[in-house]
């Protein structure tokens, strides 16, 4: 397995890490409910599943 022959500057990887960045998640009101939620997912509104709209399940499911 090869192995670095010279050790990383503290520089060096700050560099490589400044690409990495949190990003906060995109919220929604759903036009429908009036609901906010999370982008592209699918959300429990009294008892019911839905997504984009819609009602996709009459029961939620439950989280296990």
């Amino acid at each position: 397995m090869p192995n670095p022959k010279r050790r990383h500057s503290q520089q060096r990887s700050a560099k490589r890490r400044t690409h990495y960045k949190a990003t906060s998640t995109t919220l929604t009101t759903d036009a429908a409910t009036g609901e906010t939620h999370v982008r592209h997912r699918a959300y429990v509104n009294e008892g019911k599943l839905i997504y984009k709209g819609k009602v996709v399940a009459e029961k939620a499911p439950s989280k296990a």
